[in-house]
C-alpha cells in the first residue's frame, strides 16, 4: 500500500478528533434512528461527526452527499489500509468492529483489483439471474418450493390459525435453506451453517468462535467443490477465476452468506411489515400486482442497510460544513438520505405509479451491489413477500408498530421477530395434512426432493429443530 500525501486543509479548519461528538448507538437510536439523524442535521448540516464506540466518525446525512461519497472511488476508499487512525495505532484495543474490515474480500477491495473481482462474480451469477437458463429457472422453483414448505411446516405445528414470527419461523430459515442451495452445501455442512450463522449473526456470547466456525466452514466447502463441481455459485466462482485459494473463496461465501441471511432478510420483513402497519403507498403496489415496486417502496421507508460500510477519504476534501481529512473514516447513512427522499411528500418520487429506485438499498456507484445479485436478491424478495400474501388470507401484527423489537447497529437496521396473527386460505396447498414429528425427527414435507435440493431438505429438519424445538422444551 503507497503512503497517501495527506494534503493540508485550509487553516483554522477543526479535524475531527478535536470536535465534540455525539456517541450514535444509544437507547433514543434504538427506539428512533430518524429523530437522532433530524437532530444531528439541525445541529452540523449534511454531515456530523458521531461515535462510534469510542471511534470518532462522519456520519454523512443527506442524499446528495451520500450519493457523492458512493460514487466517487477515486476520492472515498473502501480499502481499510486508507485508514490514517488505523495506520497510526489510534484505534481502541479490539475495536469490535474491525475485524470484518480486515478480511480481504471483494467488499473492501479498490480499483482494479475490486473491477477484476466483480466481473467474477458477475460471470459466476449470470446463470442464475437469468430465470430462462436452467439454473436460474431451478432456483426460482426452489425458492418458491421452500416457501410453501416452510407454511406447510407452520400450519402443521400451529394450524392455518394462530400466532406465528413471521422473522424466526419464515424469514430466516428461507434465506438459509436459499443460501444452502445456492452455495451447493452439502447436507452435514448445511447443519453446521444453520446453527453458526444464527449464532453470528445474533451477536451473542459465543458469536466470535461461532464467526471462526462459520469462516472455516465456507473454507471446507470451497476445497468440497473444487473436488466435486456442481451447478452451483461456488463452483462457478472457482471456474471464473481457477486462480482462487480455498480460503480466498471461503472469505467470499462466508461475506455473502451473512449479507444474503442478513440485509435480504431484512428486506422481506421490512416490506412484510410496511404492508402489515398500513403503509399505503406499499399497499397500492401490492394491490396492483407490482411486488416488486412494493419492495422497492418499503426500502425507501425501511432500508435494510442503514449505513453502508465505511469509506476512507483518500485526500482532503470538503464535504458538508467540514473538511474531512485524508485518511479521515466517514459512513453514508442510506436511511438518513432516504429522509430527503420521503420529505418530497407527494412527489413524483414517493407517491406515484412511476418507480422508486431512487433508494440506495443496493448502494449506488461503483460498489454497490453486482447487478447480478441484485436481481437474484429481488427475486428472493418478491417471491418470499408474494407467497405469504397469497397462502394468508389474513394477517395482523400482534404488537403496535412502534413497539417491535429492532437491531439497531452501525450498519444494520432489522426486526427481531415479527409476529403477527393469521388465517390461511382455504385453497392453500399448505392445507394438506403433514405429520407433526417429534422432537429431533427428520421429516419429508413434500415429496422426495429433487436430487440438487437434498441438502436443502437436510437443512429443514434442522431447521425445525431450531424453530419449534426450543417452545417444546420449555
Amino acid at each position: 500500500m503507497e503512503s497517501h500525501a495527506f494534503a493540508a486543509a485550509p487553516a483554522g479548519s477543526p479535524r475531527i478528533e478535536s470536535l465534540p461528538v455525539e456517541p450514535l448507538l444509544t437507547s433514543e437510536f434504538d427506539a428512533d434512528p430518524g429523530s437522532v439523524y433530524q437532530r444531528l442535521r439541525r445541529t452540523h448540516g449534511p454531515v456530523a461527526p458521531i461515535g462510534l464506540m469510542g471511534v470518532p466518525v462522519w456520519l454523512v446525512l443527506d442524499y446528495r452527499e451520500v450519493l457523492e461519497v458512493l460514487r466517487s472511488e477515486s476520492v472515498w476508499r473502501r480499502d481499510v489500509r486508507h485508514w490514517r487512525a488505523r495506520a497510526e495505532g489510534r484505534l481502541p484495543k479490539d475495536w469490535p468492529l474491525l475485524a470484518g474490515y480486515e478480511v480481504r474480500q471483494t467488499m473492501f477491495f479498490d480499483d482494479d483489483e475490486h473491477r477484476a473481482a466483480r466481473r467474477t462474480y458477475h460471470s459466476a451469477m449470470r446463470p442464475f439471474q437469468d430465470g430462462h437458463t436452467p439454473e436460474g429457472w431451478e432456483l426460482r422453483a426452489a425458492v418458491a418450493r421452500y416457501a410453501d414448505e416452510l407454511i406447510a411446516m407452520l400450519a402443521a405445528e400451529s394450524g392455518t390459525t394462530g400466532f406465528t414470527d413471521l422473522m424466526a419461523q419464515y424469514t430466516r430459515p428461507l434465506l438459509l435453506m436459499v443460501t444452502t442451495k445456492l452455495f451447493g452445501c452439502p447436507v452435514e455442512l448445511g447443519d453446521e451453517m444453520v446453527m453458526d450463522l444464527w449464532r453470528m449473526l445474533d451477536g451473542g456470547p459465543d458469536a466470535g468462535a461461532a464467526t471462526a466456525r462459520a469462516s472455516a466452514a465456507m473454507t471446507r466447502l470451497a476445497a468440497h467443490r473444487r473436488a466435486m463441481p456442481g451447478d452451483d455459485l461456488t463452483s462457478y466462482l472457482l471456474l471464473s477465476d481457477p486462480t482462487l485459494s480455498d480460503e480466498q473463496l471461503g472469505r467470499e461465501l462466508f461475506m455473502n452468506a451473512v449479507y444474503l441471511n442478513d440485509i435480504t432478510g431484512n428486506m422481506v420483513c421490512n416490506t412484510l411489515l410496511e404492508v402489515l402497519r398500513g403503509n399505503a403507498t406499499v399497499r397500492r403496489s401490492l394491490s396492483a400486482g407490482m411486488i416488486g415496486e412494493t419492495v422497492n417502496r418499503a426500502a425507501l421507508v425501511s432500508p435494510p442497510v442503514a449505513n453502508m460500510c465505511f469509506r476512507f477519504a483518500a485526500r482532503d476534501v470538503r464535504l458538508g460544513n467540514y473538511w474531512v481529512r485524508a485518511g479521515d473514516i466517514v459512513s453514508p447513512s442510506v436511511a438518513a438520505a432516504h429522509q430527503d427522499l420521503l420529505a418530497i411528500g407527494t412527489s413524483h418520487i414517493v407517491d406515484s405509479t412511476i418507480s422508486t429506485r431512487a433508494h440506495l438499498a443496493w448502494g449506488a456507484g461503483p460498489h454497490q451491489c453486482p447487478s447480478a445479485a441484485r436481481e437474484l436478491a429481488g427475486m428472493i424478495v418478491t417471491t418470499a413477500v408474494g407467497r405469504v400474501f397469497e397462502h394468508f388470507t389474513k394477517a395482523e401484527l400482534t404488537l403496535p408498530p412502534d413497539q417491535l423489537p429492532w437491531r439497531s447497529g452501525p450498519v444494520v437496521r432489522g426486526l427481531r421477530l415479527l409476529p403477527v396473527r393469521y388465517e390461511l386460505s382455504d385453497r392453500s396447498p399448505v392445507r394438506r395434512p403433514v405429520p407433526v414429528p417429534r422432537r429431533g425427527d427428520v421429516v419429508a414435507l413434500a415429496p422426495a426432493p429433487h436430487t440438487s435440493d437434498r441438502q436443502a431438505h437436510g437443512l429443514l429438519s434442522a431447521l425445525r429443530r431450531l424453530m419449534f424445538g426450543a417452545r417444546r422444551s420449555h
